[in-house]
């Protein structure tokens, strides 16, 4: 439930002009720290091969399922850290909990992109951070040029998760590749996520909860990276 006090405090939306840029830049910048955050906690991972090799033994069968069960877990109550308390220390420890759990779950996708990808700047791992960092910009623009409320979109990603993961559930349980219109779809639904978190910026959020806001923007970034380093890693 909405925490009382907060009930009757305007969301983003109904500020100043300058209150509400000032939140944009606020969340922005904590979603960029957060990427940096990322970059820097996945670097550490590859350094410590028991790591790596713990979150590669866990990529078959039931272990993978445990592992996105433990991941579901882990964003549910770092969402809640992050929004429901009133505690800003909180709300910083659930982003980077947050963070810390999606460069674990990244690590199997990373080490496979790394073992495909040739010598070079452009490999295939800065080919998916363009792509990802240039549609979530362009998704982004058409929020703030159309000033839109995405919210209707709630119910359509929510039945589209849970199709999602049951798909996951399933070709992991019975052994078949979801094949590459999967991680297609799922570059749409992750689109479709990150306009209605934008969205959410501008018409969910109040004023004082821009590390929320940035965690939402990252969760979706995020999946946008996976699906697209996953189509250029099965090239």
């Amino acid at each position: 439930m909405e925490n009382p006090q907060m009930s009757h405090t305007p969301v983003v939306s109904q500020l100043s002009d300058d209150v509400r840029v000032t939140f944009y830049k606020k969340t922005y910048a904590h979603l960029a720290g957060a990427v940096l955050l990322f970059i820097l906690v996945e670097t550490l991972f590859f350094q410590v091969d028991a790591i790596v090799n713990f979150a590669l033994s866990l990529t078959g069968g039931i272990s993978w399922l445990l592992l996105l069960g433990g991941f579901m877990l882990v964003t549910n109550y770092a969402e809640k850290m992050a929004l429901k308390s009133d505690n800003t220390n909180m709300h910083y420890a659930g982003l980077v909990l947050y963070v810390v759990a999606e460069a674990f779950i990244f690590i199997p996708l990373i080490f496979i992109a790394m073992m495909m990808a040739e010598d070079g700047a452009f490999s295939i791992l800065n080919q998916a951070a363009v792509l990802t960092l240039s549609l979530f910009t362009g998704l982004s623009a058409v929020v703030f040029i159309t000033k839109k409320d995405f919210s209707f979109m709630k119910s359509a990603l929510t039945i589209a998760g849970f199709i999602a993961m049951g798909l996951i559930v399933a070709g992991t349980l019975f052994g078949f590749n979801l094949g590459l219109w999967f991680s297609a779809g799922m570059v749409i639904l992750a689109s479709g996520s990150i306009l209605y978190q934008t969205s959410n910026m501008i018409h969910k959020y109040k004023e004082n909860q821009y590390v929320a806001a940035s965690l939402g923007l990252f969760a979706s970034l995020m999946l946008l990276f996976w699906y697209i380093l996953s189509i250029l890693s099965n090239d």
